[in-house]
C-alpha cells in the first residue's frame, strides 16, 4: 500500500495556478546520509529505486558510494517510512531541508512581473522568470548599443527563441571569444542569475576598471543566459524542481532530456540513463535535442576563436575540469588545474567559500555527454563547469538572499580565468605558470645561456 501511495504522492499536491496545475512539495524533506558499509549502500540503492526518490547528490542510485554524501528528497507521505527503514538498517541521517516548499516559497519574487520594471530598475538580487529575462536582454542591448548586440542562437523544442548576448568593444584588432552559458538544468536558478550578474558587472565597470577594459580590447563575451528555456519556464509555472528539457517521449508518457548528457562526447557511455523518466535521460542520440544542437553547431563554427568555455550550474561548490567519463586527464590538465585553483582561491577570498577543483570523474561522479567535455574535445583549450553554492543546506533551492554573495564571489573566480586567458594570448605570456611550463622556461634559459657562453 505504501509503495502505491508513495508513487502517487511523490508527484506532489496539485493546486490551481495562473497557467495550469502547479506541483507542491509541502513537508517534503531532503536527507543527508553518508553510508558506511557496502550493505548500507545496497539498501539505499534499493530504497531509492523502489520508492523512486529524488536523488540530488549523486543523481543515480548506482553512484551511491560508502563514505560519500548522499542527498535525497523524500516526499512527505514517505518521510516516516523512509526514516524507519534507515533506522532498521542502522543508517544515520540528518535533515538538510525540513520543508522543501517553504524554501521554494521564499525564493519567489515578492511581486508579479506586471508590477516590475526592467528599464532602470532591474533587481539582480531576485530570481526572474523567463519573460523578464527576455525583456532584460532587449533592454540591455538597447541601453548599451555601443557594446551589446542580441543574436538568435536557435529554437527550443517548444519553439521558443534562444538568444545570446555578444559584448564586444569595436576594434580593428583580431579578437577571441569567451563563451558562457547558464541554465542548462531548469531548477538551478542561481545559474541564470549569475549570467545576468556577469553582464551587469562588465557593462557597469568596463570604463572604470582597467582589467575589464583590457579584457574588452582583446576578447568578446558571448553569454547565453538560459540554455534550457522550456525547462526553466516549466520550473516556474509547474514544478520548481524540474531539471530536464521538455521534449516528449513514448507518446507523451515521459518528458525531457538532461541536456548536459546530450553532447557528442562519449555520449551514453556512463552516468546516464536510457529511461526517459530519469532525470539523467541522455536523449535518443548525441545532439538529438534542438537546444544542444543549436549550441553545438554555433560553437563548432566559432571554435577556432573560442579560447574558454564556461558553463554555470549548481550546487556543490566545485570547479570541474574535463573529463567526466574517464580518469585519463586531458593533455593540458596541469594548466586547467592550476587556473582553476587560482580561480577557487580568488573566490574564497571574498566570503571564505571553499570550492573543490578537479575532473568530474575524480571528485564528483562519472558522467558522459557534458558540454564541458565536448567543448574540450573539439579543441577549445580551457573548459570549465562551475557548480555554485551551496553544498546541500539549500541545494537546488538557494534562497534569493544568497544571489548577491554567490555572484560576487563567482565573478572573482570567472574574471581570474579570463585574466589568465587574456594575459596568455595577448600580453606576451604574463600568466600563471604551471610546473610543466616553468620547467620548459628553465630549459630554454639554460640553452640560451649555454649558447651565449659559447
Amino acid at each position: 500500500m505504501w509503495l502505491s501511495l508513495g508513487i502517487i504522492f511523490s508527484l506532489g499536491t496539485l493546486i490551481p495556478g495562473k497557467f495550469s496545475l502547479k506541483l507542491q512539495h509541502d513537508r517534503d524533506q531532503v536527507l543527508h546520509i553518508v553510508p558506511e558499509t557496502i550493505q548500507q549502500v545496497q539498501h539505499l540503492q534499493l530504497l531509492c529505486s523502489t520508492f523512486m526518490l529524488d536523488l540530488w547528490k549523486p543523481l543515480l542510485p548506482e553512484d551511491i558510494r560508502a563514505g560519500e554524501d548522499l542527498h535525497i528528497r523524500v516526499p512527505a507521505p514517505l518521510v516516516q517510512e523512509v526514516k524507519d527503514s534507515l533506522a532498521q538498517h542502522m543508517i544515520s541521517y540528518r535533515v538538510l531541508i525540513p520543508d522543501v516548499q517553504k524554501l521554494v516559497d521564499q525564493s519567489m519574487p515578492r511581486e508579479k512581473s506586471s508590477h516590475r520594471q526592467v528599464s532602470g530598475g532591474y533587481i539582480y538580487t531576485e530570481y526572474h522568470p523567463m519573460e523578464e529575462i527576455y525583456q532584460w536582454m532587449t533592454q540591455i542591448q538597447k541601453n548599451n548599443s555601443e557594446l551589446v548586440t542580441q543574436h538568435i542562437l536557435g529554437k527550443t523544442f517548444e519553439n521558443r527563441t534562444m538568444y545570446y548576448l555578444q559584448i564586444s568593444q569595436p576594434s580593428n584588432k583580431t579578437k577571441k571569444i569567451i563563451w558562457m552559458d547558464c541554465g542548462i538544468h531548469a531548477r538551478e536558478w542561481i545559474s541564470p542569475a549569475f549570467c545576468q550578474w556577469f553582464v551587469k558587472e562588465i557593462l557597469q565597470n568596463y570604463k572604470t576598471d582597467p582589467k575589464i577594459s583590457r579584457f574588452l580590447e582583446n576578447l568578446d563575451f558571448y553569454v547565453l543566459p538560459v540554455l534550457n528555456i522550456d525547462g526553466y519556464i516549466y520550473s516556474w509555472e509547474k514544478d520548481r524542481l524540474w531539471r530536464k528539457s521538455r521534449s516528449p517521449y513514448e507518446n507523451g508518457t515521459c518528458y525531457g532530456t538532461d541536456l548536459n548528457r546530450n553532447f557528442n562526447s562519449s555520449w551514453g557511455s556512463v552516468g546516464v540513463s536510457f529511461n526517459c523518466s530519469s532525470d539523467v535521460f541522455c536523449g535518443l542520440g548525441p545532439e538529438s535535442e534542438p537546444e544542444t544542437r543549436a549550441v553545438a553547431q554555433f560553437i563548432k563554427n566559432k571554435k577556432s576563436d573560442i579560447l574558454c568555455y564556461l558553463t554555470i550550474h549548481s550546487y556543490g561548490q566545485l570547479i570541474l575540469t574535463p573529463y567526466g567519463s574517464t580518469t585519463k586527464p586531458p593533455s593540458n590538465n596541469e594548466e586547467l588545474m592550476q587556473v582553476a585553483k587560482e580561480a577557487a582561491a580568488a573566490l574564497k577570498g571574498k566570503y571564505g567559500t571553499s570550492y573543490r577543483v578537479g575532473s568530474t570523474a575524480l571528485i564528483l561522479y562519472s558522467n558522459s555527454g557534458s558540454s564541458r567535455d565536448w567543448a574540450h574535445t573539439i579543441g577549445i583549450p580551457l573548459s570549465y563547469t562551475f557548480e555554485l553554492r551551496d553544498t546541500g543546506t539549500h541545494g537546488f533551492v538557494l534562497p534569493a538572499d544568497q544571489i548577491q554573495p554567490t555572484c560576487e564571489e563567482t565573478m572573482l573566480a570567472v574574471t581570474t580565468i579570463i585574466d589568465y586567458v587574456d594575459k596568455k594570448y595577448f600580453t606576451n605570456g604574463d600568466v600563471v605558470l604551471t610546473s610543466s611550463s616553468l620547467g620548459l622556461s628553465l630549459c630554454l634559459s639554460i640553452v640560451v645561456l649555454t649558447w651565449s657562453a659559447s
